[in-house]
């Protein structure tokens, strides 16, 4: 447990590490960026120190699965307007509501089963 505690106590430093820098280059050498880059590479920050627990057995924060999703969600939109040169805003939330249900029913017609059936005694 000691072992697993210190790896994800490893990575939670390497990750903030690698967020105050990518910070820091994204508003001073790195301002020039279009909007959405900064909350792109936050996501995948995030995600990717999940990834690098899994590899190495620690189990993931869902709490920073959660941001990192958010992150690149709301991130995005951002960077395809600006990039795209879109006249209109791309509606983040609605699109979010979207793919929320897209993965619900993806589950549901997949047949991946649900905690509480896990648990139904029949």
């Amino acid at each position: 447990m000691d072992k697993t505690r210190s790896r994800d106590r490893k990575f939670e430093t390497i990750a903030w590490g690698a967020l105050l820098i990518w910070w820091g280059l994204r508003w001073w050498p790195l301002e020039s960026l279009p909007n959405g880059a900064g909350l792109l590479g936050t996501g995948l920050i995030l995600l990717g120190v999940n990834a690098a627990r899994a590899l190495k057995g620690v189990p993931a924060r869902s709490s920073t699965t959660i941001f990192g999703f958010l992150a690149l969600a709301f991130g995005g939109p951002l960077l395809a307007r600006e990039v795209l040169h879109l006249s209109f805003e791309i509606p983040v939330f609605g699109v979010l509501l979207i793919a929320l249900g897209v993965v619900i029913l993806a589950r549901e017609l997949l047949g991946q089963p649900h905690e509480r059936s896990k648990h139904h005694v029949s």
